[in-house]
């Protein structure tokens, strides 16, 4: 078989397993690595959980170590366009040989702890293995690790690191964590492990802050707190992006540009560098190189999220899910962006909180076409045209139900009415990962 089909072959068993099945249990991740020889002890790992904000994170903090040398393992998830974007070494995307390779290595000892087991192993278990696998193979200087879900019983918690981030924690998957941000909190304190040196966000709320703080003490934990021991001191909007202030854990870091928008990205940053500075040994008495930061930021990226694909009218993607991403993405919107007109494509999947989505992009949008995305846990286009009209007013929502339909039909009401320059005006497409995933795949051809 060519390489090709051996990874076609490979992405048909793993989404043969259950793409979104869920079983949150952590014998069958321990056994499958006790198998392959515990390849997820062969690297030191900072390890990332919170409710938004990972993905971004953890490119950052990838981004951030590249820049001071080292070789970089990380994984994320979900995916926009190739499984193989959960699994990178050294900021790029392993190989399908690659993946491939490592896969069939794994599959034997898989098969052999799911005939011993009441559940197979899940989709993300297995790609949890891979990536802790080919981390070990490469072999990598660190590895930065972002929760699937939760934090606890989550398939990456078998990697006691000893860098842990909390990015801020919000009211999402509460049919798996709980109710409450308590609850939730709890949850995503289960990754800090005695003797971790913690990075948490500021959080919102205090239900959500208490949990980190009672987990720190009660395994002997240090934690560094945005808005004590570090934060973002200035920040200034610039082409592309924006012109930072940091007070990190070793001192200010000023002039640094990162290449993403609004106060929730910039806050992102700050966590990242506290990371960075944890693992590498700064602090009180030593600061990290100036410029070695500067260039680390730089070349951070995040797709998906307010990524511009287009110009003309400018189409932007975010994957904002949930009322408290969607709240950074309105603010990064009205603060950054002139738009004179905006349409949002929308769609989202049937668990989350679309009204609370629909209200926060009211006041921001002038028009909105629902759409459904590829997912089979997509809300369907009537239902959320439904929840549109009472939110809008039935003269301000269109209904596409194909993606190419969605976005060809918010360009055409977006260039309606407007003479001359194109350059007021805008596209979103937001709602979910998947929608962005689905929009990216049609407008970065």
């Amino acid at each position: 078989m060519t390489d090709r089909t051996d990874f076609a072959a490979v992405e048909a068993e793993l989404n043969a397993r259950g793409f979104t099945r869920m079983v949150f249990e952590l014998d069958r991740i321990e056994s499958l690595l006790d198998l392959l020889g515990s390849p997820q002890r062969a690297y030191p790992a900072i390890h990332l959980t919170g409710t938004n904000g990972k993905t971004s994170t953890a490119r950052m903090i990838d981004s951030l170590l590249r820049a001071f040398g080292l070789h970089t393992g990380r994984y994320t998830s979900p995916h926009l366009e190739t499984v193989r974007e959960r699994i990178s070494l050294d900021g790029e995307p392993v190989s399908e040989e690659r993946f491939a390779a490592v896969y069939q290595e794994i599959k034997p000892l898989a098969e052999l702890v799911d005939a011993r087991s009441d559940e197979p192993l899940t989709y993300f278990d297995m790609t949890t293995a891979l990536a802790f696998a080919t981390f070990a193979d490469a072999p990598v200087d660190i590895a930065v690790v972002e929760v699937g879900l939760g934090g606890a019983e989550d398939a990456t918690n078998v990697l006691q690191a000893g860098v842990c981030v909390i990015t801020p924690i919000g009211l999402d998957h509460t049919e798996w964590l709980g109710d409450t941000l308590q609850d939730i909190a709890l949850a995503k304190a289960g990754i800090i492990h005695p003797g971790a040196t913690v990075i948490a966000a500021a959080q919102e709320e205090e239900e959500a802050a208490g949990p980190l703080l009672e987990r720190c003490a009660e395994v002997g934990a240090t934690i560094a707190r945005e808005g004590g021991e570090f934060g973002v001191l200035s920040r200034a909007v610039a082409v592309g992006g924006q012109v930072l202030s940091i007070q990190g854990l070793g001192g200010v870091y000023d002039d640094v540009f990162i290449p993403l928008h609004g106060a929730h990205q910039a806050q992102n940053a700050a966590v990242a560098l506290a990371a960075v500075e944890a693992f590498l040994g700064a602090g009180a008495r030593r600061q990290l190189d100036i410029e070695a930061v500067r260039e680390g930021f730089a070349t951070a990226s995040s797709p998906g999220r307010l990524e511009r694909v287009r110009s003309a009218p400018t189409v932007l993607l975010d994957g904002a899910h949930n009322p408290h991403g969607m709240k950074a993405t309105v603010t990064a919107l009205q603060e950054e962006f002139a738009f004179s007109k905006l349409v949002a494509v929308v769609g989202v999947l049937a668990d989350k909180d679309a009204e609370g989505l629909l209200e926060l992009l009211e006041p921001v949008v002038d028009r909105v076409v629902v759409t459904q995305n590829s997912s089979p846990r997509a809300m369907p286009t009537g239902e959320l045209a439904a929840l549109a009209a009472e939110i809008f007013g039935e003269d301000r929502v269109e209904s596409a139900e194909e993606m190419p339909d969605a976005i060809e039909l918010a360009v055409a009401l977006a260039e309606e009415d407007v003479p001359g320059e194109l350059s007021g005006v805008g596209v979103l497409v937001t709602g979910s990962v998947v929608t962005v995933a689905d929009a990216r795949r049609l407008l970065k051809r």
